[in-house]
């Protein structure tokens, strides 16, 4: 039974939104992908890093990281919009939006 909800896109924005936050924990912002892997199921999100670099570079479409490849990793880097995104200054389509800390 099918309750007309599409959990896949429901999962990708929130992927998509703990790759933002990882990176914000980090001192300089930058984190790869074998570590973004490690951290998705802590979430629940238990994904190939074939799907995680695509949401990278969802992001980096957005401009809300810096990619970089090294091998078979991608480096990914906060940038200015991701960082305004997890502040509620903007909001980047595609990625859920973090919850108002003031509510």
């Amino acid at each position: 039974m099918s309750m007309g909800v599409d959990w896949d896109r429901i999962r990708r924005e929130r992927g998509r939104l703990v790759i933002l936050k990882a990176l914000a924990e980090q001192l300089n912002g930058t984190l790869d992908s074998s570590m973004i892997e490690e951290i998705m199921p802590i979430f629940a999100i238990r994904e190939t890093r074939q799907w995680v670099h695509e949401q990278m570079e969802y992001l980096a479409q957005h401009n809300a990281v810096k990619l970089t490849t090294a091998g078979t990793v991608m480096i990914a880097t906060l940038k200015i919009r991701g960082r305004r995104h997890l502040t509620l200054d903007e909001a980047i389509d595609g990625v859920t939006r973090p919850s108002d800390p003031g509510v």
